[in-house]
C-alpha cells in the first residue's frame, strides 16, 4: 500500500491481492516478486507467497485477498490515481469472485478516484465483467460490507480503466482482443517491460465486439469481401516502458517509437514510462557523453549504432524518446 508512489501514471497503489505465479516472459523480473521474498518476506501480507531459487525469489501461487485494506480508498479523501494490485493480479485464477465482488464494490462506491487495472489474465476478466448478473453481485458485496444504496451506480463503472500487459507480439496477440470485450470505460495496454516489437495493427478484432467500445473503432480495410478493425483506434491508452534492475533485458529503441507512432496515427494518448536499465545514446544531448558500460547492438555494428544501447541505470535512462517526454492520459469524464 502506498501514497504518492514512484510509479509515473498513478498516484497511489492498492495491494488488496498480493501473490501471484510467473505466466510470461514479462514475469521473469517482478520487483514485485522480488520485494516479497526480501524486504517484504516477512510482512503478513507478503509472507509465504514466494520461495527461494538461484535466481531469487519466485511465486509459489498462492494469493492473498488483504480485507484490512479494503477501506483505504475511503481513507484517501482526495482525488486519486489508484493502481489496483500492484503487487498481484486481480484476476488471477486463485482470486475468489467474491473478492473481485467486493473490489469492485469498494471501487463504485469511492467514486472520487480513478481505478488503473492491469492484468495478464485477460480471458479470466472478460469472463467476470461479462456474467449476465455481475452488476448484481456487486451490489450484494457492497450490501454485505454493510454499504446500501448503491443502486445508482452506472455499469460498466466510468472511474474503472481496465488494462493488459502485453509484452511482445504473441502476449499483444492473445490478450487484446479479449479485453477488448470487456464492459469498460477506458481500455488500455502496459506494454513494460517491453522485449519485442508490437503492431498492433495486425491485431484481428471481430466485429461482433464493436458495439461495446466506445465508438473509437474505425473500420480501416478496403477490402469488403475481408473487412476487420484495427486495434489501435479501440484503445483508450498505451503505455511503454524498458526493464529496471540488475537482470535488466534490453529494449530495442524502434520498439518503443513503433508504438508511439501507431499510437499517434491512431489518436490515441501514449505515455513513454521509461527506459529502464539500457538507453540509446542519442538519449543525451550533444555535449554530454555517452556513460561508460555494458553495450547492447541489436543491430549490426558495423554499419550504425540505430540499434545500440548501453546499460546505464533507470536514473541516468531516463524518460526522453527522441529528446522528449509522453505524458499523455485518456481524457477524464
Amino acid at each position: 500500500m502506498s501514497d504518492n508512489t514512484k510509479i509515473e501514471w498513478t498516484d497511489a497503489t492498492w495491494n488488496i491481492v498480493t501473490g501471484c505465479d510467473v505466466t510470461s516472459p514479462g514475469c521473469k523480473n517482478c520487483y514485485a516478486m522480488k520485494l516479497a521474498g526480501t524486504r517484504l518476506r516477512n510482512h503478513p501480507s507478503r509472507a509465504g507467497l514466494t520461495r527461494p531459487t538461484a535466481a531469487g525469489p519466485v511465486w509459489t501461487g498462492e494469493v492473498r485477498f488483504n480485507d484490512q485494506w479494503l477501506d483505504q480508498p475511503f481513507r484517501w479523501t482526495q482525488p486519486r490515481m489508484i493502481f489496483v494490485c500492484a503487487h498481484g493480479d486481480l484476476f488471477h485464477e486463485s482470486v475468489r469472485d467474491e473478492w473481485i465482488d467486493k473490489v469492485f464494490a469498494v471501487m463504485a462506491r469511492a467514486r472520487q478516484h480513478t481505478y488503473q487495472v492491469l492484468t495478464k489474465r485477460a480471458d479470466r476478466m472478460r469472463e467476470y465483467l461479462s456474467h449476465p448478473v455481475r452488476h448484481g453481485r456487486m451490489l450484494a458485496a457492497s450490501h454485505e460490507i454493510g454499504w446500501a444504496g448503491m443502486e445508482w451506480c452506472q455499469w460498466p463503472l466510468p472511474n474503472v480503466w481496465l488494462g493488459v500487459s502485453v509484452e511482445d507480439q504473441k502476449r499483444a496477440d492473445e490478450r487484446i482482443p479479449a479485453l477488448l470485450k470487456c464492459p469498460a470505460a477506458v481500455r488500455w495496454i502496459s506494454a513494460e517491460p517491453l522485449l519485442g516489437p508490437i503492431d498492433l495493427t495486425c491485431i484481428e478484432i471481430d466485429e461482433m465486439l464493436t458495439p461495446t467500445t466506445r465508438g473509437r473503432i474505425s473500420a480501416l480495410s478496403t477490402d469488403d469481401e475481408n473487412r476487420y478493425f484495427q486495434a489501435p483506434h479501440a484503445l483508450d491508452w498505451v503505455v511503454v516502458g524498458g526493464e529496471s534492475g540488475s537482470r535488466a533485458r534490453p529494449m530495442h529503441p524502434d520498439w518503443a517509437r513503433s508504438l508511439r507512432d501507431q499510437c499517434a496515427e491512431a489518436c490515441v494518448p501514449f505515455l513513454f514510462k521509461q527506459w529502464g536499465e539500457w538507453a540509446p545514446g542519442s538519449n543525451w544531448p550533444d555535449d554530454i557523453a555517452i556513460p561508460s558500460g555494458e553495450l547492447c547492438n541489436f543491430d549490426n555494428p558495423l554499419l550504425d549504432d540505430a540499434g545500440s544501447v548501453w546499460r546505464v541505470g533507470k536514473k541516468a535512462a531516463g524518460r526522453l524518446l527522441d529528446g522528449r517526454t509522453h505524458d499523455e492520459f485518456p481524457e477524464m469524464g
